[in-house]
This record gives structure tokens, sequence and C-alpha cells, in this order.
């Protein structure tokens, strides 16, 4: 990472007070006026005032302990690294599979019928080896594209992730995430990068790669903190597992450009070419695919089971733990208009 990044975070204490502040390890220090990183990155956007500068008019001497924070020792908490606290339905929640090599194998495997024939998964992949990476001025390729939610499904380091009573199973996808704001222009900036815990469903995926859509739907994390200027070129990383705080399984992680399928204009290009994803104000969190998790090699969460995304150069570790839902499902009834009295 650049020596002058700048690294933010959110965070709310026991009366439900919200703030942001800048990480100065070990330390955070409180920005005052702003309530939230979509205000900061609205008011840069729409007053024209360089984002560092604003940080910097509004820094003061406040200070906090982030490893009292961290590990939940504190009356403050971390929140997700972005969101919009006032309209959460506001910011769209996305991604981009078959980014990355693993992934694409591990469909593969998931739906191949033989050896020799490749499943369309595979065949998405090579098509983002081809023509993922235009040159300037070219349109690529367009992805694999999915919607996980809104911003209501957004959680923090240290919350659970829950796996619901209509889901299969859940499990850990470690990425990264854009994070944008849409100007008044209907333009999308680009406010940062944050790590991200994408959590699917991957065994309901596994019956019918059609399901892919509704085992997209779940909750997801992403922190602790946004990053404003990282580089997305070659990020290593860390995905673990733990039990009983044993260790099940971990493994080394890469993404970034170079790591994948597609190059980061291309992926933006094709989330925002929609006008519905331009829509002024709009707040979006966009994951940009995993290189390895922990289902791909027969590893089956259970209840309680910690998640830990580590990425070089993103700031701390962000950890999760899962909490599967003993409730049973059962159907939602739903009251025709006409019944009204």
């Amino acid at each position: 990472m650049k020596d002058n990044s700048t690294r933010l975070v959110q965070i709310q204490n026991d009366q439900r007070e919200r703030k942001i502040a800048l990480v100065q390890e070990p330390k955070l220090v409180l920005i005052e006026k702003f309530e939230s990183l979509y205000d900061l990155a609205v008011t840069s956007i729409s007053q024209n005032i360089n984002i560092r500068q604003l940080i910097k008019d509004h820094l003061t001497s406040e200070k906090l302990d982030y490893s009292e924070l961290y590990n939940r020792n504190s009356s403050w908490k971390l929140m997700p690294s972005f969101d919009i606290p006032s309209n959460p339905s506001n910011c769209m929640v996305s991604g981009t599979g078959l980014t990355h090599k693993a992934s694409a194998l591990n469909r593969q495997s998931m739906h191949e019928i033989s050896e020799k024939e490749l499943t369309d998964s595979m065949k998405i992949f090579r098509m983002g080896l081809e023509g993922g990476k235009p040159r300037d001025g070219e349109i690529g390729v367009q992805p694999e594209w999915f919607y996980k939610g809104t911003g209501h499904i957004l959680k923090a380091h240290g919350e659970e992730l829950t796996l619901p009573e209509y889901g299969d199973d859940g499990g850990e996808e470690p990425e990264i995430a854009g994070v944008y704001v849409i100007d008044k222009n209907g333009a999308p900036v680009r406010v940062g990068f944050t790590t991200g815990n994408e959590f699917s469903d991957h065994m309901m995926e596994s019956k019918n790669y059609l399901y892919l859509a509704p085992s997209k739907l779940r909750e997801c994390s992403i922190g602790p903190e946004l990053v404003l200027d990282a580089e997305f070129l070659d990020v290593k990383g860390t995905v673990t597992i733990l039990r009983n705080e044993e260790v099940v399984w971990s493994k080394e992680t890469h993404t970034g450009e170079k790591n994948m399928s597609h190059s980061l204009k291309n992926l933006e290009y094709h989330h925002f070419k929609y006008p519905s994803h331009r829509i002024p104000g709009q707040g979006h969190v966009h994951f940009f695919g995993a290189d390895a998790f922990s289902f791909g090699e027969k590893i089956k969460l259970q209840n309680g089971d910690v998640m830990k995304v580590s990425w070089e150069a993103f700031g701390r570790p962000l950890v999760n733990k899962i909490l599967i839902s003993n409730e049973e499902e059962h159907s939602i009834e739903i009251r025709n208009i006409t019944d009204n009295q």
C-alpha cells in the first residue's frame, strides 16, 4: 500500500450515535460533522472538494483505541465499512463471479457432466480470459453478474452471518469489494475498496447452476476499513476457518487485475452500463470475485465457526461467525388488498 494510504472506519456507540474515524494505528482519530462515509463522499463529490482535504479539515484531536473496538471491548463498535444509514434500500449490493480461475474450477467440479465437457461456468471464465481485458476505447466481454440485496444485508466485523432456515449451507467467499456513489449527474464515483466476505449458499448452487441467483441472496460482511487509494493490481490475502479456536482450514488467496480474467474497468463498465445502476445519490457495494473458499475443498461450516478474511494493505482482518438458524421454514401468508375492511 502507498505510504499515504487513507483508511477509514464507521463506528457507533451504545446510544446509537454514529461517527467516522481515520485509522492511525493503533488509534482511530475521530472526524467531526459526518456520521457516515456516505455523507463524507457525497459532500466531497457535490462540493468538488478533495476528500483527503475534507478529512483533514474536520479531523479532531479525539482518539479511540482501535484494538478495543476491534475486539468488541468498547462502548463503541465497528459498523460495515460503507452503508447509507438514512436509506439502506438505496444501496445496491451485487457482485461479479467467475473472475478467478479457482472459482471457475470449483463451479466446473460442481456441475460437470464429464471431464471432457466444459460447463457454462468454465466457458464464461474462458470468455473472460479471451476478452475481459479490452484495449482502451473498446468494450470487453461481459462477466457473470449477480444481485445480493440492498444495504440491509451488510454486516460488520465481529457480527454473525446467518444461514437462514430456508438455506442449505453457508460458506465464506473472501473478496475485495468496490464502493461507489452516483453523483447528481448520474456518473459513478469510486470511493474506495474494502475487504469483504460475500457469504453464499454453495450447496444450493451445486444442486443446479440455475440456483446461483437465490444462493447469493444472503447476508454478507464488509470492513473493518474502507481504503480510499488502494491499488487493485496484485493483492495477496489469507482466508481461515476456525472451530473452537482451532484452525480447520486456511489458504493463501490472490485477487486484483493481475489474477483475474477481467480488468477492473471492464467489470465496472458492465455493472454501471445499466441506467438503473446510475441513479443520483445511489450507493453500490460490488464484489469482484473469490480465488479460494473452503467449500471447494469439502469443508462444511458448522454453527459458531469463525471466518477470517485478510488482505495485505487493506487494514485489519474481517472476522465473522456463522450462525445457523434453528427455526423451521414456514410459509408466508400473502394478503389480497381487496380483503381490507
